[in-house]
């Protein structure tokens, strides 16, 4: 035995601790890469819960708050539809279709994020899947999501959105770059 222990002692095959940075209960183990989508997606998560929170908290819906004239306005709307607000109008059937999606769609990332081999996609399918879960709580919770952010020029707005929305917006281009990157190496 003690043999065995001198050469253990004395071994250059020394256990890597990002091998077993975080094992969870199930024997999974949850390496660098994993363990930075997790804590992005949650990041993205909490940041959206926040900022929601604080404007259904000062703001009066349908209140207003012009930052840069002509350009920005802080909002409080509510949208019970999808990206642009598709569905708006489609009652519970609606919110329920997209609450089904949302959590379909939380299932596939998840999965993907779980395969990912390349950092930058695994960031940017983080990015969404934090954004994906703050609007998915919002409509299970509230039967709509709460926007905020109004961009425009002049009397030409764009759509409100909320910082989930910006983070899934920044995340699919980061996975299209990805994409990108990997089919032309």
């Amino acid at each position: 035995m003690r043999k065995v222990l001198a050469l253990r002692r004395n071994s250059r095959l020394k256990p890597n601790p990002s091998d077993y940075l975080l094992k969870m209960r199930g024997g999974i183990e949850i390496g660098k890469t994993r363990l930075i989508a997790a804590i992005i997606a949650a990041s993205v998560f909490v940041i959206d819960m926040i900022t929601k929170a604080v404007i259904t908290h000062t703001f009066v819906l349908g209140e207003s708050m012009e930052v840069i004239n002509g350009f920005f306005d802080i909002v409080y709307v509510i949208n019970r539809g999808a990206a642009f607000s598709i569905l708006n109008n489609a009652g519970m059937l609606g919110t329920l279709i997209l609450i089904g999606a949302s959590v379909v769609a939380l299932g596939i990332l998840i999965y993907l994020i779980g395969q990912s081999k390349i950092l930058l996609t695994t960031v940017a399918l983080s990015l969404i899947a934090g954004g994906a879960a703050g609007n998915l709580v919002d409509r299970v919770r509230l039967g709509f999501v709460v926007d905020f952010l109004d961009l425009h020029v002049g009397r030409l707005h764009w759509p409100a959105f909320n910082a989930a929305d910006s983070a899934i917006t920044v995340g699919v281009v980061l996975a299209v770059y990805a994409f990108y990157i990997k089919k032309q190496s």
